[in-house]
């Protein structure tokens, strides 16, 4: 692979993960909710949905998805659901940032399945792997080639969203964001729930 395909290829990648999305609001979420490791998890969580969709895309799932719409249609609805389950909870929240010195508020459990189920039921994941992904691989790749693809769109998912966690999370920062809780609880609500009707419409 060339330095001007892959540096083509970690541009894409990036304008990708740090564009807004379901992805965003969750890893804000957790890392709001219940504190920077959690915030972490989920990022790390998310990853691995990310890295299963490369390594499906590899496969050849985004041929088949592109000759079944159906499937896309599953992937896309779903996602949607869950992001508005999301919401709802957001909205009926009595304010989720807390004090993380002592105990952590909700499960690590939690924070790995919102960040695996929002990255593998994300349709914005789904189209970009398919559109996106997909124009870079091709039938005389070597499988070095493949792994380096796989991993330089894990590795820019992970430090992203990891990146987010930690800086969200900073001492003033978080002061600020503590006194705004309930505020910013139905913001997100109602934002994951915007979203959620974006991408069902």
């Amino acid at each position: 692979m060339s330095l001007s395909l892959w540096l083509s290829f970690v541009l894409v990648c990036f304008l990708g993960t740090i564009s807004p999305g379901p992805s965003l609001a969750v890893v804000l979420r957790q890392s709001l909710g219940n504190g920077r490791k959690h915030g972490v998890v989920t990022a790390m969580s998310h990853s691995t949905g990310v890295a299963l969709w490369a390594v499906l895309t590899l496969w050849g799932l985004g041929v088949v998805v592109a000759e079944h719409p159906t499937l896309y249609q599953v992937i896309t609805y779903s996602g949607a659901v869950y992001l508005a389950w999301l919401g709802i909870k957001a909205l009926r929240s009595m304010g989720g940032i807390h004090s993380f010195s002592e105990e952590q508020v909700g499960s690590y459990l939690s924070a790995v399945s919102d960040g695996a189920l929002i990255s593998l039921m994300n349709p914005k994941l789904a189209l970009f792997f398919i559109a996106l992904f997909s124009q870079f691989l091709s039938a005389d790749q070597t499988l070095v080639d493949q792994l380096i693809l796989l991993s330089t769109v894990v590795l820019i998912d992970l430090i992203w969203f990891s990146w987010i966690a930690i800086m969200i999370t900073q001492g003033r920062l978080l002061k600020i964001l503590q006194n705004r809780s309930k505020e910013l609880d139905r913001v997100s609500g109602v934002v994951m729930i915007g979203l959620a009707l974006r991408i069902a419409l």
